[in-house]
């Protein structure tokens, strides 16, 4: 062994005896589980590199944080030319990024959205979505699905949809209510003239990517409408071209009240979120600007990676990419849930935001820990441990794929393999 092999397993001892002693002993040992025990090093397009330079194909994808891939080499440049120029906003002068930022937003993002708030993250933007809902409609009520994901935050937190992240840390917001997804008749009996906001996933992502009928989200609207309750759409995840289309909405031709956006905005390079309304709801902003504020939301470094990610996406047509890329792996799918009948229940996905869902959770478990050891990166999603996401970065290639779905094929023979053996 030499001495450069040598140091690069020393790291990655080292790395991981330390998330044992000071990040999260849990987490290591799930990726342990899960054959994840190297370090992450570089990133490329769809592919990333661990310290040995071993490449994965990553078809988690920073559950939709890639739409243009790893690294790609115009958002990094601007990136870096930003970063020697100006990092960080005073707070007390104008922002150019910032104001760059909101006006490209505001030409694609649908109907009247117009005025943006930006943040750090998903869970800020949904924090702020429903801020503002309440404060503009003077209620208190907030509506949303089971399954559900909006964040982690106390307010993100209550509006999600799953007990097993919400019980620890109850009493959370009071006044808000849960009914299932794609059910029209249980949101009718639950909505009504107290309530601020239905927040909802056009698309949902950790309940398991659940599709709804081409209806279901303008009957939400009408049913917010008629009730002075503002529907806001939660695209953190579904948004910035993974669907095939810019935002998940368009799909079904709904334009919401308020959206939240974030992961791929900052185009794989910074983190940055934000909450986007119409000029007559953010009105109540007006008197007092500083209601609700944030002290790196927005910088022009953030905002800047945001800026150039959209001119990539436009230009570079990556949604209708990710349209094209999304029916061909589909079929491919679908023929592996014909030839593993008994261990694939069902293949469902728009774009790029695809499930695989099986008869039983071991299997989702068993099949991520075969894929990495095919240098496939895959994960369940949080809310149906059942469903194993394929999220990859918009930017892959057909060959790529193709070499997952090969992996993927010859993990679902292991599995079965392995589900006889305990079985036998």
């Amino acid at each position: 062994m030499d001495d450069e092999l040598r140091e690069k397993q020393k790291i990655v001892e080292e790395t991981i005896d330390k998330y044992v002693k000071y990040v999260s002993p849990g987490l290591a040992r799930l990726f342990r589980f899960a054959n994840f025990s190297t370090v992450e090093w570089r990133g490329e397009g769809a592919l990333v590199f661990d310290i040995y330079g071993e490449a994965y194909i990553d078809c988690i994808g920073g559950f939709g944080s890639f739409p243009v891939g790893r690294n790609h080499p115009r958002v990094v440049q601007k990136v870096k030319e930003q970063l020697d120029r100006l990092p960080l906003s005073t707070r007390t002068l104008f922002n150019k990024q910032q104001a760059d930022l909101a006006e490209m937003l505001a030409q694609v993002t649908p109907g009247d959205l117009q005025y943006f708030f930006f943040g750090n993250s998903g869970a800020e933007a949904v924090e702020g979505a429903i801020k503002l809902a309440r404060f503009y409609t003077g209620r208190k009520k907030l509506v949303s699905a089971i399954n559900s994901f909006h964040g982690k935050t106390m307010g993100a937190l209550s509006v999600s949809g799953r007990d097993v992240y919400k019980k620890p840390f109850e009493p959370l917001v009071p006044e808000t209510y849960q009914v299932p997804f794609d059910d029209i008749e249980a949101l009718e009996e639950v909505v009504d003239e107290k309530t601020a906001a239905v927040i909802l996933e056009p698309i949902q992502g950790e309940g398991g990517i659940n599709i709804p009928h081409p209806r279901y989200l303008s009957r939400v609207k009408e049913i917010c409408e008629q009730n002075g309750a503002l529907l806001i759409l939660d695209e953190v995840q579904t948004g910035l071209g993974r669907t095939g289309k810019m935002f998940a909405c368009e799909h079904y031709e709904v334009a919401p009240h308020i959206m939240t956006l974030a992961k791929g905005l900052g185009g794989g390079v910074l983190p940055i979120g934000a909450f986007i309304s119409t000029e007559e709801i953010w009105k109540v902003f007006e008197d007092n600007p500083l209601i609700h504020s944030s002290t790196l939301g927005g910088n022009p470094l953030a905002c800047t990676a945001g800026l150039e990610t959209l001119k990539v996406l436009q230009e570079e047509n990556i949604p209708a990419q990710a349209e094209e890329k999304g029916n061909y792996w589909m079929e491919e799918l679908r023929f592996l849930q014909e030839k593993f009948p008994d261990l694939v229940k069902e293949v469902r996905g728009i774009g790029l935001l695809i499930g695989m869902e099986f008869f039983d959770s071991d299997v989702a478990s068993l099949l991520a820990a075969e894929m990495a050891e095919r240098k496939v990166l895959v994960a369940y999603t949080l809310n149906n441990p059942r469903v194993i996401r394929l999220e990859p970065p918009l930017t892959i290639k057909k060959e790529e794929i193709e070499k997952v779905t090969k992996a993927l094929g010859e993990s679902l023979d292991k599995v079965r393999e392995t589900l006889k053996e305990i079985g036998g």
